[in-house]
Order: C-alpha cells, then structure tokens, then sequence
C-alpha cells in the first residue's frame, strides 16, 4: 500500500541517523545502569534478592527496546541543562514503571501476549505469578531509585518526581487508562472515551518524560507547562502510529502480535476516522510540537526529532 509522504519526511532523510544514533546510545547508558541496578548486590535495607525474582525482573527490563520514554527525560533534562546523571537516574526509574506495565499488560488476565520486542514474554519465560510479582517489583524499585541519594537530586526535586510518576502511573493515570482498555473490549467507548482511555493508558508515562526535565531543572511553570504539552502531542503521536503500525505491519517487524484490538472489536481513532485521517493528525501533531518548543530555538532540535521520529517509525 503506498502511503503518503509526511510534510517532515524529505528533510527528515539528513537527519534519521542522528536521532537513531542518540536513541541508541541514550539506551546504552540506561540499560547499563538498570544492569547495575538489577545485580545481585543486595542495596542497603534489603534482606535478600531471590535469583529467580530478579532473573524476570531483568528479563522484563533489559529486553531490548528503543527507550524512548528514558530518552526524552534526558533530553527534556538536556534542554533545561539539568545535570546529565541525574535525568539518567530518573530515566531509568520511569522505564522500570514502563516495563512492569508490559509485564503485566502481557499477562493472559489482560492482553495474553506470548511475545515482546521478540522475545517470550515474562509469563512464558518463567511462569504467570513470577511476572506478577515481577511487574510488582519493577514498580517499587522505580521509587527506591528516585529516592536513592546516588540520584543525586534534591529533596524537593525528588518530592516533586516521586508524585508527578505515582499520578502518572497509577489510578488517575496508566493503570486507570488500562481499565479502561479492558472495559473497551465490553462496550466500544466513542471518540472522548477512545481519547481519554490512550491519554492515560499510554500518553501519562510519555508526558512524565518531558515534564520531567523541567522538573529536574527547576524551571518556570511556563516551561513546564510548554513542557507537559509537548508530551501530550508525543503520546498522541506515539499511539496513533501504534494504532497505524497495528493495521499495517506483521508481528515479525513489530516484535509481537498485530491486529489483536481489530479481532477484539477494540475502537481506535484510526479505525474511527481512517489512515488518510490518522496520518494529517500525525503532521498536525508534529507542527504543533514545533511551535511549542519554537521558544528554545536551536536547543530544542533533539526533541523535535524524538516528535518526527515517534510519527514515522515503522516498529
């Protein structure tokens, strides 16, 4: 199927390499620090670390992945000039928070998903109730990793992180938006439903991730605000070419199963309204994000690349 050209897209040829390049080595920095975190050193306070337990944890964690949501904490951090190791710990806090909810999103009670980035998922690794207490476990050591003193962040910056993630994850966030995922499969919510169920199930994590810099920065609420919106557009963006990726691309591409909310009767705004339709949003979405992010000039361009990257990705 041919698909149009994104307005992006013929400028965006120049500069793919550099943003896969910072992608990549951004999840290097956050996969050997997980590596670090997830050892078998015990940390301070804790009784014992069962090797079974930590071998899913591990496997749930550092299984591949792009890390986006860890990349656009850094670059968000970057944008503000908030210290590099810092943002790299609350990196790595939010993509523990991200990879528990895989685990449990895979579990056979909710989406019942055999793999993940290629790979079996922690249920059929190992069995259903490690990857339940896998996920459980990812989930707190989020918080055990802000609140770390090697975080280097301070108490009201610390504070400020701890509350921002737990909204962000919990009821009025990502676990709210997946019940409302699995309610979805009963009655077919309309349009502000389908909206309100991704703005939580999968926009909250990646609007923390730009929030999170200017909270890392201590910045004026203007920024933060700028901040915040920039990663509503990204969420939006991000789950409209995951809708888009779930009609177009086969599993082998994707990593896991395609086309499993079509089969279940799932409403998405690309179903709703098309792929001519979901494709303007994307460009819509992308021309916003420049406009936000405009005041910052040069310094933002990173960013503006995650934007332009997340609407055309192909995985």
């Amino acid at each position: 199927m041919h698909h149009p050209v994104l307005p992006w897209q013929t400028a965006r040829m120049s500069t793919l390499p550099s943003i896969e390049q910072k992608l990549q080595r951004q999840a290097r920095e956050v996969e050997q620090l997980l590596d670090r975190l997830l050892s078998p050193e015990r940390r301070p306070d804790e009784i014992a670390r069962p090797e079974r337990l930590r071998a899913a944890m591990r496997h749930g964690v550092l299984n591949g992945g792009k890390r986006l949501r860890p990349f656009l904490v850094i670059e968000s951090a970057a944008l503000f000039s908030a210290p590099g190791p810092a943002a790299l710990h609350v990196a790595a806090a939010l993509e523990c928070v991200h990879c528990y909810s895989l685990v449990h999103d895979d579990l056979p009670a909710m989406d019942d998903d055999d793999l993940r980035r290629g790979q079996p998922t922690v249920h059929k690794a190992f069995d259903e109730a490690t990857a339940i207490l896998a996920g459980d476990s990812l989930l707190t050591y989020a918080f055990d990793i802000l609140c770390a003193p090697e975080a280097g962040l301070a108490p009201a910056i610390q504070v400020e992180l701890v509350r921002a993630l737990a909204r962000a994850s919990g009821l009025g966030g990502m676990a709210g938006g997946q019940m409302l995922d699995l309610e979805a499969e009963r009655v077919s919510p309309d349009e502000t439903g389908i909206r309100l169920l991704q703005a939580m199930k999968t926009g909250a994590l990646i609007r923390f991730a730009t929030e999170a810099g200017a909270i890392l920065a201590g910045v004026s609420s203007e920024d933060r605000e700028r901040l915040r919106q920039f990663g509503e557009r990204i969420g939006l963006a991000f789950q409209l070419a995951d809708d888009l990726l779930d009609l177009t691309a086969d599993a082998a591409t994707m990593g896991k199963a395609t086309g499993k909310d079509a089969a279940r009767g799932k409403g998405t705004l690309v179903s709703l309204h098309g792929e001519v339709w979901a494709r303007e949003a994307l460009s819509r979405l992308v021309a916003e994000s420049e406009t936000l992010l405009a005041p910052y000039g040069e310094k933002a361009e990173t960013l503006l690349q995650a934007a332009r990257f997340v609407a055309d990705r192909k995985n």
